[in-house]
C-alpha cells in the first residue's frame, strides 16, 4: 500500500505550489540578497548585495538613484518578495523533513537555471523521473523507491517550438554556468544538431519532441526554434505524455515551479513504454512508478485515471497490445487497484470495461 501524506502536509505543498507559480523574480537581483542605499558625494544610491547559490561568492551591483521613484519602489517591493522567498525556503525543509523526495545539487541546480532561461515560460515539460519526484504533493503520497536517476529529460512539442516566436537563453551557456565541463552531445546524423548535454561525470541533459511520424525517423534530431540551440530527439508516445500538463513544485531551494505531465498520464505511459524496453532495471523502475500513481490515484482520482486509460487504448491495436502487456506486469496489488478503479469510473464515462481490456 502507498504512504498517504497527511493533511497538513498536502496543504503546505499547494500553498507552495501556488507561491512559486505566482513568484515573478528578476533575474538580476536574486532573492537571497538585499537592497541598501548608499551616500555618494552627497546623493543616494541603491545598491544590491547578494550571493551566487552555487559558488557561494558574494556579489554587489549598482541599481541606480534613490531619487528614481521606479528604482526606489521596486527596491522597497522587494523586501515582500524576500519574506515571500523565507516563506517558501520554509516550506521547502518542511516537505523535505516529511519525506517528500528532493533532487540532487546538480539536478535542482540545472532545472532552475532553465526554469530561469524560459523553458516553462515556453510551454516546456519536465518529463522522466525528475519529474516523478515532484507528484507526492500532487496525489498525496510518499514514494520509498524509484526516485533516483542521473539525467535530466525536458520536452516540447514541435508545433508549439515554431509557433511562439520566442526562444529560452541558450542552452550550452546555462548548462556552463551550472558545470563548466558540460559540452554537447554531437548527433551521430551529422549537421551540427544536438539534443543532449553531458558533463564530465556522465551527467545527462536531454531534450525530446513527439515523433509522431515513422520509427524509421527516430534517430532523425528535430530542430527547435525555442530551445536557445538546441534540437531534440523524436520519441513515440511522448505527444500522449506531455499532453494537458500540470504545474508542480521541485524542492530545490525556494522551490523552483516546473510543468510536468499529469500524474494518470505518466502513470500509463509508463505501463506503455515499460513493454518495449530491454533494460531489467528500466522496467522494473519504470513499473514501480506507475504502481505507485495507480495506487496513489485509485481512491479520488479513478475518473481521471480511467479517462486516460480510455485515451490511449482508444489510440488503435498497437497501443491496447501495450496497456495489455503492461497491466499484466504489475504486482497483483496493483494490478486490482487499476482494475477496481476502472471498474467504477467506466460506466460514469459511458465505457464498458470489458471493452477497454478489463474483461
Amino acid at each position: 500500500m502507498v504512504d498517504h501524506l497527511d493533511q497538513a502536509t498536502q496543504t503546505v505543498f499547494a500553498d507552495l505550489n501556488q507561491r512559486v507559480i505566482d513568484a515573478a523574480f528578476d533575474a538580476d537581483y536574486p532573492a537571497n540578497g538585499s537592497f541598501s542605499k548608499r551616500l555618494i558625494r552627497g546623493r543616494e544610491y541603491w545598491y544590491y548585495s547578494g550571493y551566487d547559490t552555487l559558488t557561494g561568492e558574494k556579489t554587489r551591483k549598482y541599481v541606480g538613484p534613490a531619487s528614481d521613484p521606479e528604482i526606489s519602489a521596486r527596491a522597497i517591493a522587494f523586501d515582500r518578495t524576500k519574506t515571500a522567498f523565507k516563506t517558501r525556503l520554509e516550506a521547502v525543509r518542511m516537505l523535505r523533513a516529511a519525506g517528500l523526495p528532493e533532487p540532487d545539487g546538480m539536478t535542482g541546480a540545472i532545472v532552475d537555471r532553465l526554469a530561469r532561461g524560459g523553458f516553462f515560460r515556453l510551454r516546456g515539460v519536465l518529463v522522466g523521473t525528475i519529474a516523478f519526484q515532484t507528484y507526492p504533493g500532487l496525489v498525496g503520497a510518499r514514494p520509498d523507491r524509484f526516485l533516483q536517476t542521473g539525467d535530466v529529460d525536458l520536452a516540447q512539442d514541435h508545433g508549439i517550438s515554431v509557433a511562439i516566436a520566442d526562444t529560452m537563453e541558450n542552452v550550452l551557456d546555462q548548462m556552463t554556468e551550472i558545470d563548466p565541463t558540460f559540452r554537447p552531445v554531437p548527433s551521430l546524423q551529422g549537421g551540427g544538431k544536438t539534443s543532449a548535454f553531458v558533463n564530465a561525470k556522465g551527467y545527462r541533459v536531454e531534450f525530446l519532441v513527439p515523433n509522431r511520424g515513422s520509427d524509421d525517423y527516430q534517430g532523425d534530431l528535430t530542430r527547435m526554434p525555442a530551445l536557445g540551440g538546441a534540437a531534440a530527439q523524436p520519441l513515440r508516445f511522448l505527444d500522449f505524455l506531455i499532453r494537458g500538463p500540470v504545474r508542480s513544485v521541485l524542492l530545490y531551494g525556494g522551490g523552483v515551479s516546473v510543468t510536468v505531465p499529469a500524474p494518470e498520464r505518466y502513470a500509463v505511459h509508463k505501463l506503455i513504454v515499460a513493454t518495449r524496453r530491454k533494460d531489467r532495471e528500466k522496467i522494473a523502475k519504470d513499473i514501480g512508478q506507475a504502481a505507485f500513481l495507480i495506487e496513489a490515484l485509485a481512491p479520488f482520482h479513478a475518473l481521471e485515471l480511467t479517462d486516460v486509460w480510455i485515451e490511449a487504448w482508444q489510440r488503435g491495436s498497437k497501443w491496447q497490445e501495450a496497456l495489455t502487456r503492461g497491466k499484466m506486469m504489475l504486482a497483483p496489488q496493483a494490478a486490482d487497484v487499476l482494475t477496481e478503479a476502472v471498474a467504477k469510473a467506466a460506466p460514469r464515462l459511458a465505457a464498458s470495461p470489458a471493452a477497454i481490456g478489463f474483461a
